[in-house]
């Protein structure tokens, strides 16, 4: 079970339904999920194009996914997921849903990037099976997920956490509970950097992106991540992490706050440091 089929929900739901699990996708209102769906069927047609997978297979994996709307108890539910924004009221609220929802075996997973994994699971019954799980973007290419151990987490529940990112298709990290634990912590000043690098003109979007990719061997560049992301939740991991560690590095950077005013989010929009339109991806200039 996930809750929420925003970016984040949608990358987990596809990578487990690939992975043959039967996935349920909750969000607020079928048109948040209707959307979630057109999402995860334009990221399967990308497979088909690169010969990942098939039309026919691509129809298996969507039965694979059911949608619901809201937090609707599911029969013989292993894991519930939460992947809803980095709040952590609304992330306390989702995971006191699945307390009173869900049995007692179910394990809880929340997947933030910079909060307290054992201040949300002290609103559960159930503290011994709280665990993290961080999936970096993108997910579904991504090869790796963090997994990471609350102050009450069992070892069971650690391994259970474990067999399933294995499950999945992807490599374990094991990591200490701390603020952007790895990934994140290594990956927002990355992005930063980029993003003031075009505010300051020092190249375009494009140019900026494929100097990464190609000097690096990155499969995506720093400002697609950020519009895989999304511009406004990038702006709160931002947040959260300069507010937890007070260093001047995770400070989002001032052209950030104004696309994210604008209203230019990223792909979930159409609009970010690209523009997104029939899956391709063209260079907006931003930077002036």
């Amino acid at each position: 079970f996930i809750a929420g089929a925003g970016s984040m929900g949608q990358g987990i739901a596809e990578t487990a339904a690939i992975a043959g699990i039967e996935v349920v996708l909750s969000d607020v209102d079928q048109e948040h999920l209707d959307a979630a769906i057109r999402g995860i069927e334009s990221s399967l047609n990308t497979l088909i194009e690169r010969w990942a997978i098939t039309a026919s297979e691509k129809r298996t994996i969507l039965s694979r996914i059911e949608t619901v709307v809201g937090l609707t108890k599911t029969d013989d539910c292993e894991f519930a997921i939460e992947a809803v924004p980095e709040q952590i009221d609304l992330k306390k609220q989702i995971f006191k849903g699945f307390d009173s929802e869900f049995d007692e075996e179910t394990v809880f997973v929340t997947t933030t990037s910079t909060l307290n994994i054992t201040e949300i699971g002290g609103v559960t019954d159930r503290q011994d099976k709280v665990v993290g799980m961080h999936f970096p973007f993108p997910i579904v290419r991504a090869s790796v997920v963090e997994v990471v151990r609350a102050l009450k987490t069992s070892d069971q529940t650690f391994d259970l956490a474990k067999g399933l990112v294995v499950q999945m298709g992807k490599e374990v990290v094991e990591v200490n509970e701390y603020p952007g634990f790895i990934t994140t912590r290594v990956m927002i000043p990355f992005i930063n950097e980029a993003i003031y690098a075009l505010m300051e003109g020092i190249a375009s979007a494009e140019a900026i992106d494929k100097a990464i990719k190609l000097g690096f061997g990155f499969p995506i560049g720093p400002l697609e991540l950020a519009d895989t992301l999304g511009l406004d939740d990038l702006i709160m991991l931002m947040e959260g992490l300069y507010r937890e560690l007070g260093d001047l590095k995770y400070k989002p950077c001032p052209l950030l706050r104004r696309m994210v005013r604008d209203g230019n989010i990223g792909k979930k929009v159409g609009k970010g440091f690209f523009v997104y339109e029939k899956g391709s991806v063209d260079d907006e200039d931003t930077g002036s």
